[in-house]
């Protein structure tokens, strides 16, 4: 089964990634595979408080994960599934890419904001020659009827 791989992160234009990612897996067959990302330096503690804050930003991860699955699976059908890494965000996405061979797409959101779409839209779109996978790249600003009728 070919997967979509999204990532979750707190931006605004991540909902429209998963959006897509969805509904293209539903139109599809497709799976959705959903991908967060610890950075290392929210733990540079003390080792006992690094381990609390690292179990608190799974928890709320584990948390954010469940809105979008719920919606996932009530509206699209679709049964996504957690993957959290820890490290450099490009480094653990094109880590999961090569892990996990059935990843067929890469869907991210881009930001419509004056800064621009975004350091992952902008750092996977200079490598986007030499990737395994083709990136989707989903506007922050697009509509829900509008996905549905390009999905």
């Amino acid at each position: 089964m070919r997967k979509f791989l999204v990532v979750l992160d707190d931006s605004r234009e991540c909902l429209n990634a998963m959006r897509f990612a969805a509904m293209r897996a539903a139109h599809s067959n497709g799976g959705v595979e959903v991908l967060a990302i610890i950075e290392p330096e929210e733990f540079n503690h003390w080792i006992g408080v690094g381990e609390i804050m690292r179990d608190e930003a799974r928890e709320r991860i584990e948390a954010h994960f469940e809105v979008f699955a719920k919606w996932m699976r009530d509206k699209q059908n679709i049964d996504p599934e957690l993957v959290i890494r820890e490290g450099e965000p490009l480094t653990e996405i094109m880590a999961q890419i090569q892990d996990d061979p059935e990843i067929g797409v890469l869907v991210l959101g881009a930001g419509n904001d004056n800064k621009g779409p975004g350091p992952l839209v902008t750092a996977l779109s200079r490598q986007s020659g030499s990737l395994p996978v083709p990136i989707t790249i989903v506007p922050g600003d697009l509509s829900k009827e509008r996905l549905e009728a390009i999905t």
